[in-house]
Parts: structure tokens; sequence; C-alpha cells
């Protein structure tokens, strides 16, 4: 073997390694808690959240009057593009690693191309693993620190990238 061909082995295994838990962070939780302020009264607010989070397929899970929070509950449907991107990673990757193998045991190469009948299998995992019941939380306190212009604090716990679009579309910020 020569030294080209190990360290080209080498580098294909550490990045087939890579490719693996990228596919497997794909369906990672990503549930964080943030404290929003807005300019709005409670009630207001409150209703405007619950449109907001039943336009986007979220119906009250648990309501709790003591606390002043809600619970929503909805199915997120996992990504068509990122089923289909993760399974061309996974075609590449595997290419590569068959290239490799095939210089170095020439004569296992047809063996070596049924590994990619694995591809697939990276889509289907995302497929399978990123579909399920997502929560949100949210609790509505009156903020009374400022008597001139009172505000709204919120604390919203939910998936990383609905915070983010809950923020954008009620004109959410963070608190201080």
């Amino acid at each position: 073997m020569t030294p080209i061909l190990s360290s080209t082995l080498l580098l294909t295994l550490l990045l087939s390694v890579g490719l693996f838990f990228f596919i497997r962070a794909s369906t990672k939780d990503r549930t964080q808690t943030l404290h929003l302020v807005s300019a709005q009264p409670e009630a207001s607010l409150m209703a405007q959240l619950q449109q907001y989070l039943r336009s986007r397929s979220y119906t009250v899970s648990e309501v709790d009057a003591e606390k002043n929070s809600v619970t929503f509950e909805g199915v997120i449907r996992p990504s068509l593009f990122l089923a289909v991107f993760l399974s061309i990673l996974a075609t590449v990757g595997i290419l590569c690693l068959i290239l490799v193998w095939s210089l170095l045991f020439p004569n296992w190469t047809a063996a070596f191309s049924l590994l990619i009948l694995l591809a697939p299998t990276a889509g289907i995992f995302y497929w399978k693993k990123a579909a399920r019941k997502e929560r949100v939380s949210l609790k509505l306190e009156a903020n009374t620190g400022d008597r001139i212009s009172p505000q709204s604090l919120l604390t919203v716990t939910a998936h990383r990238d609905e915070l983010i679009q809950l923020q954008r579309s009620l004109n959410l910020k963070l608190a201080e």
C-alpha cells in the first residue's frame, strides 16, 4: 500500500465518520427556552400567539391558569429536501469510499459496489426520526419594571426554528 493510498483511505474514513454524525444530528432535538418582550398588553399578545400557533397546526394541549401558561402540541413534518439531500450526501460518501477501497483491493470492487444500496437509508432514517410531536410552552407575565411603557414578558420553550419564526412573525424582542 502506497503512502498516498493509505493517507487517502484515512481521510476518506474520517469523512465517512463525519458524514455519519451529520446524518444522525439531522434529527437531534433542538429545544430552547427564550425570554421575549412585547409592547402589547397580555390579552392581545396571547390572542396573537394562539392565532399564530393555530395557523402553524398546533393545538392547545394544556392550560395552567395559576401559572398563566399554555402548552401547544403539533406534529412537525420532515423536509423532503433534507431527506433527498442526505441521501445524495450518503451516495457521494459511499462512492468515495468504494473508489478508495477498489484501488486498494481491486478483486473486491464488485462486492464493495453493493454498499451503494445503503445510501437511501440516510433519507429514510431522517424521514422516520424527524416526524415527531413538538411542544411549544408559553408563559406570559406583565413586566411591571417600566411604568412609562408597560410590556409583556413571554417565556417560550420550543424548537429553535420555531422560536426564530415566532420572533419574526410577532415582532418580539429578546428580554435583557
